[in-house]
Order: C-alpha cells, then structure tokens, then sequence
C-alpha cells in the first residue's frame, strides 16, 4: 500500500496534466463516478457531514491497524471530492490519518476553485475523517 505523501503527488500529477478548471471538474466527477458505495444502511443522520451544502455521508471502520472509509454524496463535484480523500486516507494507519496534512488540496488549487460553501464542506469532511481516526487511535494506542 502507498503511503499518504505518494498518493498525493500521483494525484498532484494528475491534476497537472489538466490546463483548466473545467477539465479538472469533469476528472473529479468521473472519480465520484467510482467511489465505492457506502452501506445504505450509513446512509444516516449519524454518518452524515455537518456543514456540508450537500448531503455527504461517511463510515469508517477498522480493519487490523487501518482506517478504512466509504462514503456517498448526492452531489456529483462532491463525490468526487471525498473520493480523492479516501484515495489518500483509505487504508492507512489511524496515526498517519490523524496527521495528514493533506498538502494536495492546496496544490492541486482545489480549495481556490470551490465556492465558499463546498470549501467549508471539504473543511468538515477532512475534519471528520481524521476525528475518526485520532478516536480509533486512542482505542488501539
């Protein structure tokens, strides 16, 4: 399994084959496309994002020492969003989850090219996801 800091430079090099917003829209949305669907049954008021425009759900479990993550939203930017964030969090240790810093987002500019709104709701997901793993942490510390 890739490290936290190697999938975000495949990911920075991705984005940097695009020249424009528009085309790195659509490469966002076709990763939405293939996020791997959460239960339905964590499509509920407990897995649900405060502060998100749009609806995003999230569950998380562990599996021997990782955190792993599914997730749905019935935004299409926003799916794709998240499943950018389970491409690098998914899979990783709870402690290295706590601790990303998650440098991609700034490089790849994509809080820039959000309105204030999904900004914020990347901000809530982000903070959700690593609130899961610093608690899973505690429990397997």
């Amino acid at each position: 399994m890739q490290s936290i800091p190697e999938t975000e430079a495949e990911i920075i090099e991705e984005f940097s084959l695009f020249d424009d917003w528009m085309d790195k829209y659509e490469y966002i949305i076709e990763l939405g496309k293939n996020l791997p669907l959460i239960d339905e049954a964590y499509k509920n008021e407990e897995h649900l994002i405060k502060g998100c425009q749009s609806r995003v759900w999230i569950h998380a479990e562990a599996q021997d020492d990782c955190v792993v993550f599914t997730a749905d939203s019935d935004a299409i930017i926003t799916k794709g969003i998240v499943a950018l964030l389970i491409r690098v969090l998914s899979g990783q240790k709870a402690s290295d989850v706590a601790d990303a810093d998650l440098r991609f987002i700034d490089t790849i500019g994509l809080k820039e090219h959000l309105t204030p709104t999904r900004s914020n709701g990347l901000v809530s997901m982000v903070k959700q996801m690593k609130a899961f793993a610093a608690g899973l942490q505690k429990v397997n510390g």
